[in-house]
């Protein structure tokens, strides 16, 4: 390069220089496929035609709630409004201090179709919601069952399309990903990156396949048929595991289960959680057990959250020729599979431009939530601390 008489030499592109920023350029491509192909293939379950009323088999839904005497009446309203024909409602109020417990009995002698379980000790060895999930299944009559979370809220028709996926050839368990309410725009930022990736790494595309080991669960919506959960010994087999959802999906998988997952816009609807910090704390329940309680893969999640998603939007602007293209192109791709989560879950697409402000504020709860993990020897979950070493132990 010549500028007036001075001449400027730039240094040669050497083939590692390029490796380097072509490694999160590839990444983020292979990423924004399969986000696409999740979004076109996966299934709505407000497309799916309701099980004709009249016909299929009784549906036991276990309710596990704790203190959630803001969401509780209006979700078991919602269930008890189910067009489904033949529908058992079990809630088990698993040694709530709020007036989760009074609302349920109140609601329980207005009408026969739901049954209340108070729960008032937690045996040792089991997690509560777990526990209260195991009770509630243990007195369930119907040959599927349908495991939620007190505070979602269902479509009138969402069990009767639920149902009639299992008209699915070899279909056994239908995992339904919920529409979340998110009131605020930190909250949407960092949810919306978790959706993202979770996407990703969860493998999402191969769970429907028998012949693949990946297997995904849902909290909000998890219907089973009975034999198969009663076959992998139900929650026993992961009483100590604070991401029962997604281990119970694993399990049905590893047993045979025939999995099938759908998205759940319009029908099935949550409020994860209200603020940043209660999505912060929240996180701490899940986040080492999703990670197998692994220190090394709890770092290489770290680097690579940095390295991946906060880095080519620095380098984007200190590099220049082949390597800028290609952290242009990471850069581009990040974004476009930002958006296209942002798009399904109906976040304000603005959010996209904030993309390594997310990756950095998730960088740093999974950090905290497994520091404070490490530093407290186990996890605080609603009043009841349960010890690292004993949920370690329970290995799935």
């Amino acid at each position: 390069m010549s500028t007036g008489n001075e001449s400027v030499s730039l240094p040669p592109m050497s083939a590692a220089g390029v490796l380097v920023p072509a490694i999160p350029a590839v990444i983020a491509l292979v990423s924004l496929a399969i986000i696409v192909r999740v979004y076109v293939t996966t299934r709505q379950l407000a497309d799916v035609t309701p099980s004709p009323e009249g016909h299929g088999p009784r549906v036991s839904i276990v309710v596990a709630a704790r203190d959630e005497e803001r969401h509780i009446r209006g979700a078991v309203a919602a269930l008890l409004a189910q067009d489904y024909h033949d529908v058992e409602l079990i809630v088990v109020d698993d040694r709530s201090s709020d007036g989760t417990g009074g609302i349920l009995d109140t609601m329980a002698a207005k009408t026969e179709r739901l049954a209340v379980v108070h729960i008032r000790d937690l045996p040792a060895g089991w997690l509560g919601k777990n526990h209260a999930l195991h009770v509630g299944a243990e007195r369930a009559t119907g040959a599927l069952l349908l495991f939620m979370d007190g505070d979602v809220m269902l479509h009138r028709s969402a069990v009767a399309r639920a149902v009639r996926v299992f008209d699915d050839p070899g279909a056994d368990h239908v995992a339904v990903s919920p529409q979340m309410d998110l009131p605020s725009w930190p909250l949407q930022l960092v949810v919306g990156y978790f959706l993202t990736w979770g996407v990703v790494l969860s493998r999402m595309w191969r769970v429907e396949n028998p012949k693949s080991s990946a297997s995904l669960g849902v909290g909000a919506f998890n219907m089973v048929r009975t034999t198969n959960y009663r076959a992998v010994g139900g929650h026993t087999r992961i009483a100590m595991r604070p991401d029962d959802d997604l281990m119970l999906g694993k399990i049905l998988k590893q047993a045979g289960a025939q999995p099938r997952v759908l998205f759940g816009q319009g029908m099935v609807g949550v409020e994860w959680y209200r603020t940043l910090r209660e999505a912060t704390l929240g996180f701490r329940k899940n986040a080492f057990a999703v990670l197998q309680y692994n220190v090394p893969l709890f770092l290489a999640a770290t680097l690579g959250n940095l390295a991946l998603s906060v880095y080519p939007f620095v380098a984007v602007f200190t590099n220049y020729g082949p390597e800028q293209v290609l952290y242009g192109i990471a850069v581009a791709a990040l974004l476009a599979c930002y958006a296209r989560t942002a798009a399904a879950q109906k976040l304000p697409l603005w959010l996209t431009l904030l993309y390594p402000l997310a990756a950095i504020l998730q960088t740093g709860m999974l950090v905290i939530a497994v520091s404070r993990t490490l530093i407290a020897g186990g996890i605080d979950w609603r009043g009841t601390f349960y010890p690292l070493d004993q949920l370690k132990a329970n290995r799935v």
